[in-house]
């Protein structure tokens, strides 16, 4: 096996796209092994609505990534308390064998007292609740198994970045979560941070020959960045990709009367839009409905085509950023 250091990268943007690199262009006949520890972020699911697992506005005031990864299963909340690995292999006969990848991780942490065990399907358990998911992808030729490892998170900000639409977020709720999930640190009978769990790891998967590394060449890393750029920095992957839905907002706003939209998004852009309610508008709102239809679901993209536009014609005296709110 060799190991490939990732010299410190936490932009999730940059460390998924060097787990594609390494996977269709660094050819080995040996197994990889990578870690990477990513700021602030959440990792939409492959086919998953990156619209209905996020609360959009906490993540923008937070300033919390959002990015959508090549393999299956559910969106994760990353941040420096988590440590994510990924082994790559030749072939396809371990796809959907979790096991293989999980048993090398769940030993080194009982060797460090931690009493880890692989449990359903995909899932690392420690003191009855679980502390990793894991998640599989294949080419044709090469797979990775990927996972997290939950060390130190902050919980409480988990919650409300994969909470979506801003359903309250109370006390219970942390503590409910917590009845689940629990943090590695805490379980540790000798306490560490992340890069000396990393580094544990590090030596008991690979016993007593010491750490062979694959170095990432200069090819490797142009070749990462332009993965980076072309696929994980790009609203075209990691919103455009999901799926088709539909949403209905409503609220009736004094003075103007009840406003009910319904929007059908396809590929992140308004495929579209009706406007309902009892408002008296002087112009028909099929031209502000025409308007809409092709601009991307996005909140910045909405409030630049509403801009220029008077909507006192369509709705009285309602305020443009209470429209923009009921449209997103």
């Amino acid at each position: 096996m060799l190991f490939v250091d990732n010299h410190g990268v936490t932009d999730p943007r940059v460390n998924l796209a060097i787990e594609e690199c390494v996977l269709r262009h660094v050819a080995t006949e040996e197994p990889i092994l990578l870690f990477y520890i990513n700021e602030p972020s959440v990792i939409i699911g492959r086919n998953q609505n990156t619209l209905e697992e996020i609360d959009t506005d906490f993540v923008r005031a937070h300033n919390i990534h959002v990015v959508r990864r090549l393999s299956g299963g559910g969106a994760v909340y990353h941040d420096l308390g988590n440590l994510n690995f990924s082994f790559m292999s030749n072939g396809r006969d371990h796809l959907h064998n979790f096991a293989r990848f999980t048993e090398p991780v769940a030993r080194a942490l009982r060797s460090l007292g931690v009493d880890a065990e692989l449990r359903g399907k995909s899932d690392i358990y420690a003191a009855g609740k679980k502390i990793s998911g894991n998640a599989q992808y294949a080419t044709s030729q090469r797979m990775f198994s990927h996972g997290t490892l939950l060390f130190d998170s902050h919980l409480e900000t988990l919650l409300k970045a994969l909470n979506p639409r801003q359903l309250e977020i109370t006390s219970n709720a942390v503590q409910s979560i917590r009845a689940f999930v629990v943090n590695i640190r805490e379980l540790l009978p000798v306490d560490m941070d992340i890069h000396q769990l990393k580094e544990a790891l590090l030596q008991e998967i690979f016993g007593n020959t010491g750490v062979s590394t694959y170095e990432l060449t200069p090819a490797d890393w142009e070749k990462i960045h332009e993965i980076s750029a072309s696929r994980y920095q790009t609203w075209e992957w990691n919103v455009g990709r999901s799926p088709r839905f539909n949403v209905r907002k409503q609220d009736r706003f004094e003075g103007v009367g009840k406003i009910d939209m319904r929007i059908e998004v396809n590929k992140g852009l308004i495929e579209q839009i009706t406007i309902y309610g009892d408002f008296a508008g002087l112009q028909p709102v099929a031209e502000l409905e025409q308007r809409l239809v092709g601009v991307r679901y996005d909140p910045d993209a909405l409030a630049d085509v509403l801009g220029p536009v008077d909507i006192s014609g369509y709705f009285g005296s309602l305020e443009k950023a209470a429209l923009l709110r009921l449209l997103y």
